[in-house]
């Protein structure tokens, strides 16, 4: 799985923050690591030199293998809400996406087996 943190200019120490990035989300999505090919962040801080709460946003984007990519958004007052917020709705969207999937394939259909009796 790769990982790619794009920030704006209002995010500081963003070499740290890709590692740290890289990290929680590894951990966070290693049970989808077959499914998830590459997620992408991004931060940005909405009010740069004004103040006011909710000014973080944390995007993020998971590829998923043979299917359409998902994405959430996450407004926080500080970066490390913001993407704890984003990565905990990505993890429910990834698994919500992935049952939804599996329960596609799993499914028995109505059409199978029915007799029709001539009349």
């Amino acid at each position: 799985m790769q990982i790619q943190v794009n920030a704006s200019n209002g995010i500081e120490n963003k070499d740290a923050l890709e590692r740290w990035a890289d990290g929680e989300i590894k951990g966070t999505l290693s049970r989808f690591a077959e499914e998830v090919t590459r997620v992408e962040v991004h931060l940005s801080d909405e009010t740069t030199g004004k103040s006011g709460g909710g000014d973080k946003r944390c995007t993020m984007e998971a590829r998923l293998a043979h299917h359409q990519p998902v994405a959430v958004t996450h407004d926080a007052p500080s970066q490390d809400e913001a993407f704890r917020g984003a990565l905990a709705k990505l993890k429910r969207m990834v698994e919500h996406t992935l049952d939804r999937i599996e329960g596609r394939r799993d499914r028995d259909s109505i059409r199978k087996d029915v007799d029709i009796a001539p009349e």
